[in-house]
């Protein structure tokens, strides 16, 4: 027996260990050596909501003691100095076994410094996260005092990879780019995650100079990622809030809610949406997120992932969206595992399912949210619910009302504009809600006295950040009376909440279950090969670039197709109205970019079922001219329009009419892209 309990012990001692799951979250809030005004308030909050889904909620299971957690600002943890966190990577490669998951968080300040070895930089600069005892710019070393250069982030991450780990980096701090704060909002807790160079030191002219005799890229070229991992057995995933060349702000999350925290738009964003789809992959995961970003008027900062996006998150298994959660009951009152941050609102209705396989005509009645916490939900039911009770959303309520902030009085133009509230407010009707400055809100109205137009009300996103004026919305007071400023602004604010409103309905309806594929291709002209939009990243398209539509019926039954597209300046156009038999494959070109506006797009696809000799759904009715200049429309427009049928259309683009179409519970695909300058 004794021989036999030995062997035993030794097969176990020789047995590879079972995979773990392992976590590093880094949130770096106070920077004792800056001044405060570049302090943050929202990392802290940051690592608190992700250790928190990740040992209650994550589709995998990360023990407590597997996560470590370097913040400032939360009792109990060692504050993310450039040592502390040198060592906690150290100890994580140490831990590392083949097959294990490394999940990694990095909020708080990111910048940018002249590369120390400019080879390895597309742009010339090396990205830096800044840990809280960073310090100036050391002209004897060629860089920032205990900052966290990419370079080394990707050493330590693949040292970690080395040992067989597969690693998830998330990145909520950004590195360069310039905004302006024009207009209060959340009690003047929005904040940017950027430093400029100045702040640590830096000459912006030598960044500039950086950059200035690199050979210029294709403009269409995917944007480099602010963090390299090199080649390793581990895969690596990594998803960045911004850009190498934007911002992502901070704010009080979740919006609306009395007990409101600072958080990083992109950190809750992501998270929300991992609490709704637990089981997605990577690529499906940034495309919510893009889609959230689109829909709520987040930010106008564009999220980038990188890595095998095909892989399911946290290496879990596939599977659907989660919109079930079974009841905890004691008596009349229950409590759900899922809360604001699965998309659950007070007085949400859901239905009380015998178990989770049931179908919804088993259902056993309804009940009524009454609390909705980040986590958790609670109601009470007229009944007990019976023991293994699922609660089911079954419909997601599209709110149309956008609430508007307005400026700061004090101003000429805000007092223009109260003088003419009461008739804007007649003009935009009851869907379109008018707050105090400062109070949550979708759009914000500012006064931005050293702009190019200090006389004039600017129409900014809900952070109250101003990015680029030149593609903001504004609209001049001191050429108009009370009467003629509520007009002018009514359309602009109406025209806007369009477009919103049209991303919205397509948020809440998703792509459904119609088995149709879509996929959106482009190419540089005529002749040129067709290339796939891809739906992981947000692509890059230049003037005169084509954009075409590929979709293929799969069903048994016809489906009607419609392709809008929600340009920067919030103009609508409609592109394509047809009906697809079953089988039937549609290929057609839509049009060419225009130079006119450029920024962030979107391509709608609205898929509806049809009945058989009914007529196709057309929703031409849809299109809306710009908010301020309507495109200019070239050559070869009018006659692809009268051959459609689609009426009018101000996209300002060319219609592609030498392409030949074949053939003629609704979903709604949506594309983002960005439309830039031409090399």
């Amino acid at each position: 027996m004794r021989s036999l309990l030995l062997s035993t012990a030794l097969c176990l001692l020789a047995a590879p260990a079972l995979a773990e799951n392992r976590a590093l979250l880094i949130g770096a809030n106070q920077y004792p050596n800056l001044k405060e005004d570049f302090w943050l308030k929202g990392p802290a909050n940051d690592v608190r909501l992700v250790e928190t889904y990740l040992t209650t909620a994550a589709p995998v299971p990360f023990a407590p003691e597997n996560v470590t957690v370097l913040a400032d600002g939360l009792p109990g943890h060692q504050a993310p100095t450039l040592a502390a966190i040198r060592a906690a990577f150290a100890d994580l490669a140490d831990k590392a076994q083949p097959g294990d998951f490394v999940y990694l968080h990095f909020s708080g300040h990111g910048s940018q410094a002249p590369a120390l070895d400019p080879a390895t930089e597309l742009d010339g600069l090396d990205e830096l996260f800044l840990p809280v005892d960073i310090g100036p710019w050391n002209d004897s070393v060629g860089t920032v005092e205990n900052a966290l250069v990419d370079d080394e982030i990707g050493q330590m991450i693949d040292a970690i990879r080395m040992k067989g780990a597969n690693v998830w980096a998330v990145f909520d701090s950004c590195h360069s780019g310039t905004v302006t704060r024009a207009a209060p909002s959340d009690d003047e807790e929005v904040r940017t995650r950027q430093l400029p160079p100045e702040a640590l030191g830096l000459n912006p002219e030598d960044l500039a100079q950086a950059t200035r005799a690199l050979p210029q890229s294709d403009p269409r070229a995917r944007p480099e990622a602010p963090v390299d991992a090199g080649q390793a057995s581990g895969s690596f995933t990594a998803f960045f809030a911004a850009q190498t060349n934007e911002v992502t702000p901070e704010k009080n999350l979740p919006k609306g809610k009395p007990n409101r925290v600072p958080q990083g738009v992109f950190t809750y964003t992501l998270f929300e949406t991992l609490a709704e789809y637990p089981s997605a992959t990577y690529g499906q995961i940034g495309q919510e997120v893009l889609r959230k970003y689109a829909v709520k008027n987040l930010a106008r900062s564009t999220p980038l992932f990188e890595g095998d996006l095909d892989r399911v998150v946290f290496q879990g298994e596939p599977g659907e969206r989660v919109a079930q959660w079974p009841a905890t009951s004691d008596g009349t009152s229950f409590t759900i595992p899922a809360g604001t941050l699965h998309g659950l609102t007070a007085g949400a209705e859901l239905a009380i399912m015998p178990n989770a396989a049931a179908p919804l005509d088993e259902r056993l009645g309804w009940v009524t949210l009454t609390e909705a916490e980040t986590f958790s939900a609670t109601g009470s039911s007229e009944t007990a619910l019976p023991p293994g009770a699922y609660l089911r959303q079954v419909d997601v309520a599209v709110d149309y009302t956008l609430t508007v902030a307005l400026p700061e009085p004090g101003s000429a133009p805000a007092d223009a504009l109260a003088d003419a509230l009461t008739v804007l407010q007649e003009i935009t009707g009851p869907r379109l809600a008018f707050v105090a400055a400062g109070a949550p809100a979708d759009l914000r109205l500012a006064v931005i006295a050293d702009s190019p137009r200090p006389d004039a009300i600017w129409v900014l996103p809900d952070t109250g950040l101003a990015e680029n004026l030149a593609q903001t919305p504004s609209v001049s007071t001191a050429d108009k009376d009370a009467a003629r400023l509520a007009e002018v602004l009514g359309d602009t604010l109406n025209t806007m909440a369009r477009a919103m409103n049209l991303l919205r309905l397509g948020d809440a309806v998703g792509q459904g279950s119609l088995d149709v594929e879509v996929e959106m291709l482009t190419r540089a002209g005529k002749g040129k090969p067709l290339v796939p939009l891809s739906r992981n990243d947000v692509p890059r398209l230049v003037p005169n670039d084509e954009v075409h539509v590929l979709a293929r019926n799969n069903m048994d039954q016809p489906v009607d197709v419609n392709v809008l597209y929600v340009a920067a300046n919030y103009e609508i156009s409609h592109w394509f109205a047809g009906r697809l038999q079953p089988g039937d494959e549609l290929k057609r070109g839509l049009f060419r970019i225009s130079d006119d506006v450029l920024g962030a797009e979107r391509m709608v696809v609205v898929m509806t079922p049809a009945q058989p000799q009914s007529p196709v759904e057309d929703l031409s009715f849809l299109a809306q001219e710009a908010v301020e200049l309507t495109r200019g429309v070239k050559s070869g427009l009018e006659g692809a329009l009268r051959d459609a049928g689609f009426g009018a259309v101000t996209r300002g683009a060319i219609a592609l009419d030498e392409e030949d179409a074949e053939g003629p519970a609704p979903g709604i695909i949506q594309i983002e892209l960005r439309t830039v300058p031409g090399g």
